[in-house]
């Protein structure tokens, strides 16, 4: 392991223990303002769904990208632990029977497993709504453009034309599999776009300008794509304890990916040029993105 990726995933843990901390805050059963009651068996629901471990890779990008452009990190700590509520919220919902039906999720059973399947939906639900409620917050410190602005990217990562969209397409690859460009568009939406989101909404906190946006746009891009590369390329060699949960699934399902199309060798050189293309990206801002180009790196060449 080289000195850098030990420097990196140090730095990797360390935001995920702030994360954590203040996801514990957040998902506890005290009422805010607003709010008539935090029913027990809900926001305990909610609070294993989110709270069960994981890299908080997403969280970590919106703050190195807030950090990249000298930006609030208080603002950043509390988006970024909304768009781990909204991501909690997908596995929970994917990992049910009528998705992807997952028993395990991280090495522990999922929480549909855990509670019920009319629990595990309305824990999804509530997760999903709260990622704005935090947002929105005034405990986040931004100014209300600011925030207008991060609960529409998010939306619409989030939405039809993203991520929701990408796991309808994905469903239907069970029964037809796409082509090239159906696979792209398929895991630019299911996996990249709330990658796509958590690079550009660095530079939203910090109130960059239209071209920063576009330039951590795109480097959110490249990366979404190597994540859920890199994802198919673990599911076709990794095994269960290694990854938390089942693997070889995709492949069971007849489910087309880019892997199994252009084969593994391909997908390995894809996965330096995509490495690659991202540092080009941040070229501009030098050592201060050293953060962000790690980052993708370990995406790209992650063993879990």
């Amino acid at each position: 392991m080289s000195p850098s990726s030990t420097s990196f995933e140090q730095n990797l843990a360390r935001h995920a223990a702030s994360v954590e901390a203040r996801l514990g805050l957040l998902l506890d059963a005290r009422p805010r303002a607003g709010e008539i009651a935090r029913p027990q068996r809900l926001i305990e629901a909610m609070h294993y769904g989110a709270l069960n471990g994981g890299k908080r890779l997403r969280p970590y990008l919106v703050l190195e990208a807030t950090r990249l452009f000298g930006g609030d990190e208080e603002a950043a700590l509390q988006v970024g632990c909304a768009l781990e509520c909204l991501h909690s919220y997908s596995l929970v919902h994917d990992d049910l029977p009528a998705m992807d039906d997952d028993d395990l999720r991280r090495g522990k059973p999922t929480v549909h497993i855990a509670y019920d399947y009319a629990t595990a939906i309305l824990a999804g639900d509530g997760l999903l709504t709260y990622a704005f409620d935090i947002i929105a917050a005034p405990e986040t410190p931004l100014p209300d453009s600011a925030k207008a602005a991060l609960i529409l990217e998010l939306a619409r990562a989030a939405g039809i034309g993203g991520m929701a969209g990408g796991q309808a397409l994905d469903l239907a690859a069970e029964t037809q599999a796409p082509d090239e460009a159906g696979i792209v568009l398929l895991q630019s939406m299911k996996t990249g776009a709330l990658l796509r989101f958590a690079c550009e909404a660095g530079a939203i906190i910090s109130g960059r300008s239209a071209e920063d946006r576009a330039k951590l746009r795109r480097f959110g891009e490249v990366i979404g794509r190597a994540f859920q590369l890199a994802d198919d390329l673990l599911d076709l060699t990794a095994d269960a304890a290694t990854m938390g949960k089942a693997t070889g699934k995709d492949a069971a399902k007849g489910k087309g990916t880019l892997v199994a199309l252009k084969g593994q060798a391909w997908a390995e050189a894809e996965l330096k040029r995509l490495v690659d293309a991202a540092s080009e990206e941040l070229a501009t801002y030098g050592e201060a993105a050293t953060a962000l180009t790690e980052a993708a790196r370990f995406i790209a060449y992650r063993k879990n």
